[in-house]
């Protein structure tokens, strides 16, 4: 009965960690890269990036690998130590505590927001702010050429991407790992991977094969977050006027078309749920056929990144305090 008791209390703090820390997001965002744990992530890997070997594969491939593996051990042990020490304080303070450092991982209103820039130079007009603006805050590609539907179209892309990855990953691999006490650690040990991935995951000469290994890292650990998501997306469709059977279609039919194993589901998705197409010059083109996308299906797009995303927070949450 002890343990019963203790494992219930453990659910219950979870869910309640888990509207924290959407409910600072929405309120306050991120604070300065001083303070924040990605930022902290980012430069630790920019500095050992310049002490990688440049020479052969196996050697930069097996600093890569361990460069990831370390570094998403590191951060989930310094998170479980985190725990630990929260613990120790007074219940209230240890949920305040946990949902603040769980906030850190993800960031739900940077991403509408970053979304909502682009979309009000579009609709002013002005196309070269709205490229400086997707370049600067959602793609690394180059943007210099794209028209504004293409900018429109790379901006819901970026959306319905980072919802998976950005958003909703971290906040899965927090709220499913089987022992509470471990769900910060798999928060920030998933976020390590991630942003190596941002940083090294490429085929330029420099990181061909530095960034293999946190390349497929990161897609393993995307695998159900990805499709999660994408289901997500064809359940929320209707909210901003969407079609769910096409959202479905679009999904399964297109979502392969990606180089990545896991980018192409949540996207195909909501090119299906908005009804538009979305086509990166060269590499793939999800929802054929659908209509250009224009700067009020950004708009759409955010809704339903906000929608999708809070419906998932909130089911999470009362699957725990269910569980109680």
């Amino acid at each position: 009965m002890a343990e019963a008791g203790r494992r219930g209390r453990a659910a219950d703090r979870r869910g309640l960690t888990l509207l924290l820390a959407l409910a600072f997001d929405v309120l306050w965002g991120d604070p300065n890269n001083r303070r924040h744990p990605v930022a902290w992530m980012g430069t630790a890997i920019a500095r050992l990036w310049r002490c990688a070997p440049r020479q052969g594969r196996a050697a930069p491939f097996l600093f890569g690998l361990c460069l990831a593996g370390g570094g998403a051990a590191a951060s989930a042990l310094t998170a479980r130590l985190f725990h630990y020490a929260f613990s120790q304080a007074p219940t209230p303070v240890a949920v305040l505590l946990e949902a603040i450092s769980l906030k850190m991982t993800f960031s739900l209103r940077g991403l509408l927001a970053a979304g909502r820039s682009v979309e009000a130079a579009l609709e002013q007009g002005d196309l070269d702010t709205a490229r400086r603006r997707l370049a600067w805050h959602l793609v690394s590609r180059d943007v210099s050429r794209l028209d504004a539907s293409q900018v429109a179209a790379a901006t819901i892309e970026s959306l319905a991407e980072n919802l998976s990855d950005g958003t909703l990953a971290p906040l899965f691999y927090y709220a499913l790992v089987p022992k509470a006490e471990w769900g910060l650690a798999a928060a920030y040990a998933y976020r390590f991977l991630n942003t190596a991935d941002a940083m090294l995951g490429y085929r330029d000469v420099e990181r061909e094969w530095l960034g293999k290994a946190p390349a497929r890292l990161d897609d393993v650990a995307n695998l159900l977050p990805a499709r999660a998501t994408a289901l997500l997306i064809v359940a929320c469709a209707r909210v901003v006027g969407g079609d769910r059977r096409r959202a479905w279609r679009i999904w399964r039919r297109d979502a392969r078309q990606t180089a990545s194993p896991n980018a192409g589901h949540p996207m195909a998705a909501m090119a299906g749920a908005l009804g538009v197409e979305l086509e990166k010059v060269g590499h793939y083109v999800l929802g054929a056929g659908l209509a250009s996308p224009k700067p009020e299906d950004i708009a759409r797009a955010r809704g339903l990144v906000g929608v999708a995303a809070g419906i998932c927070i909130g089911i999470i949450a009362l699957l725990h305090f269910i569980r109680r």
